[in-house]
């Protein structure tokens, strides 16, 4: 299997790559600065050097031909102003929407956060943040082309990852540890039967496997 993920030096993604790699997958990470491929090579990753704020969806396209899935965990980050959390968290994340349906990639998984929501009100950057995450979502859940699943985690945390999650349509509030997030979403992209499902992420008591074929089941 190959998946493609956007935002491939990011935390998560990292973990996830690693994850895919070692149980044989083929996978590629899109990265804005050739100075992060060593780090993606590290991880059994082929880094992909692409700017998704400044790419076309033929260019990006082009480098999801033949994926089996694609994986969106690319964001602005904690330090970036309200108007990346537009360019990144919601235009990037449709760009690569549509680049998939032209790729015609079909299982497509996008990193949420819990709360976001198209009309979360208030000015702040986290509710930039939060409305351009619901935005995102919004659309991507509107492309009859893909078999697509929305992940929202709590709190991200880098305690390690117990392997036991919360993963439900709605967990409330909670801690995740990103190596669990990366299992989730690992095992995600190899269970089409979620697809078209919005689900919340926190630590729980289901094992990983457990948890994914508890809500494919729904």
């Amino acid at each position: 299997m190959r998946t493609v993920i956007a935002g491939g030096h990011g935390q998560i993604a990292l973990r996830l790559e690693r994850l895919l790699a070692a149980r044989g997958d083929e996978v590629a990470g899109i990265i804005r600065k050739a100075e992060q491929a060593d780090d993606l090579r590290a991880a059994g990753a082929e880094p992909v050097v692409l700017d998704l704020e400044s790419a076309s969806v033929d260019e990006v396209a082009e480098r999801l031909r033949g994926a089996d899935a694609a994986v969106f965990a690319a964001g602005a980050g904690p330090g970036s102003g309200a108007a990346r959390k537009d360019t990144v968290d919601k235009a990037a994340a449709v760009l690569f929407a549509d680049a998939a349906v032209k790729a015609g990639v079909r299982r497509f998984v996008i990193v949420s956060s819990m709360g976001a929501d198209p009309r979360h009100q208030g000015d702040e950057i986290f509710d930039v943040y939060l409305r351009a995450k619901g935005e995102a979502d919004a659309y991507v859940s509107g492309l009859d082309a893909l078999d697509w699943t929305i992940l929202r985690p709590g709190q991200l945390t880098d305690d390690a990852g117990t392997g036991l999650v919360r993963l439900e349509a709605h967990t409330g509030r909670g801690p995740i540890p990103r190596d669990d997030v990366a299992a989730v979403l690992a095992e995600l992209v190899d269970t089409p039967a979620t697809a078209g499902l919005t689900l919340e992420l926190i630590s729980g008591p289901a094992p990983v496997s457990v948890a994914v074929k508890s809500v494919a089941g729904n």
